[in-house]
């Protein structure tokens, strides 16, 4: 929706055209001044964004895009929450900062309100920065506890952008930063829509998948592995949900060779698939599970790692070689309990599994019906995937594995164009809004999709 009148008030209090003054302002100091992250420098053109409140969010031209990205799949409340946004200021008027030998309120409430949702009894919280960092020191204690190195992880994966997260993870992001010497070994997981295992089924795919990893490890040597690193359903690599037994075959395997299993939820977790955390759809316990994204939605940085008993103890009598300037700082902790209190108080996870289960799925179901260039659609809560394709016999991508094509250059525009702010990889669109997103927000967004997928077929046999 363009907002055309000029003094249209937006939900930050400027009118539109005092938005659109600051947002030139702000885009002229962007280019002169910022670099960004993942981009060649001079090859775009950041969208600004001037305010947001809920599921929306305006950029610099006034129009209010419905935000089926929750930015980088974080704002797993939406924007602006009231109760978060006040209890970031009521924590910056009583103690804004302390170090983190300290003990503080908000830290050590936030610790307990994520140790009781936690699966098992990961009942002891290290605080980081972000996700990126909490796999960091999961894998470094991991290492530390078993007095292993290696590290196996997936291919089709995503953990992080810091120089040991960024070579575990399994897309093209890993390849200018790998030189091969991080203790990293990869292997394929499930994907049964794009099979390396030649299985024709679920159960076949779990099973050879598991054995595939199996043989991975021994050729490895058990003795040498530290930990295997799993995002319970992968995000950004395709949000691909586990097939039933796989994750409890990796619980096994990880049991039979002493080998840590390390849960990544910092995309999955904290309602996004319809549970607090994505493990617990698999009935599994990790050694280690790392958050942050969702924790508090992204209002100020957090992360950390949850830490099983043993682990635990092995840092008992031991010094752990690791710590953070900002390791639970109390506006991010804060922020964490607010987050938290309030998702439980509005019935945010619940709400989450119900609009995928009656909203969403069905909704992508009629549109893959519909549309020649949807291959195939899968997730659970509000974490969902549409795989675009050229060709559904052949399952030819839309856009070619580790790159994008001009025909998803035009279904992101179409995207746009239409009001949806979306998140896009590769040859997919990813429908993750947040999980307080209401059915009529989804159906609204389903729409402008259904629009864009016409784009699509245009580019599809």
């Amino acid at each position: 929706m363009t907002l055309t009148d000029e003094s249209t008030l937006l939900p930050n209090g400027l009118t539109v055209e005092a938005a659109r003054a600051e947002a030139a302002r702000t885009y002229e100091l962007d280019r002169a001044h910022v670099f960004h992250s993942w981009s060649a420098q001079a090859e775009i053109s950041p969208m600004t964004i001037t305010a947001s409140q809920g599921s929306y969010v305006w950029d610099g031209e006034g129009n209010r895009l419905l935000d089926f990205s929750c930015q980088l799949v974080n704002t797993n409340i939406g924007h602006q929450h009231p109760k978060v946004v006040a209890a970031i200021a009521d924590q910056a008027a009583k103690l804004c900062t302390v170090a983190p030998q300290y003990a503080n309120d908000a830290r050590s409430e936030a610790a307990r309100l994520i140790a009781e949702r936690t699966p098992g009894e990961l009942d002891k919280i290290f605080f980081t920065n972000g996700g990126a960092d909490a796999i960091e020191h999961a894998v470094r204690m991991a290492r530390l506890h078993t007095g292993r190195y290696k590290v196996l992880t997936r291919y089709r994966s995503y953990h992080g952008g810091t120089e040991t997260a960024i070579n575990m993870t399994g897309d093209p992001r890993r390849w200018p930063n790998d030189h091969g010497n991080a203790g990293i070994v990869h292997f394929f997981g499930p994907f049964l829509y794009r099979s390396r295992f030649h299985a024709t089924t679920e159960a076949e795919e779990s099973q050879r998948a598991l054995e595939h990893l199996e043989e991975t490890i021994r050729m490895e040597g058990p003795s040498t592995i530290a930990a295997i690193v799993l995002e319970s359903i992968p995000g950004t690599a395709g949000i691909m949900i586990p097939p039933p037994g796989y994750i409890a075959g990796v619980r096994e395997i990880c049991d039979r060779y002493g080998i840590m299993y390390i849960a990544d939820e910092v995309m999955a977790g904290f309602g996004r698939s319809g549970k607090w955390f994505s493990v617990n759809h698999f009935d599994v316990v990790p050694d280690l599970l790392t958050f942050a994204k969702g924790v508090n939605s992204g209002y100020v940085p957090l992360g950390g790692v949850a830490i099983s008993p043993a682990i635990a103890e092995t840092f008992a009598h031991r010094a752990y070689p690791g710590g953070l300037t900002y390791s639970g700082h109390p506006l991010a902790t804060a922020a964490a309990v607010a987050t938290i209190n309030a998702m439980e108080e509005e019935g945010m996870v619940d709400n989450a599994a119900r609009i995928g289960a009656e909203v969403i799925a069905p909704g992508l179901a009629e549109l893959a019906a519909k549309h020649r260039s949807i291959g195939e659609v899968r997730g659970a809560g509000v974490f969902w995937a549409v795989e675009l394709v050229a060709d559904q016999q052949t399952r030819e991508p839309l856009a070619a594995y580790g790159g994008s094509s001009p025909a998803m250059n035009a279904v992101i525009a179409a995207c746009k164009a239409n009001g949806l702010l979306p998140f896009a990889n590769f040859n997919r669109i990813h429908v993750v809004p947040p999980c307080n997103v209401t059915a009529d927000e989804v159906r609204e967004g389903l729409a402008i999709l259904d629009k864009a997928f016409d784009v699509a077929d245009e580019h599809a046999r």
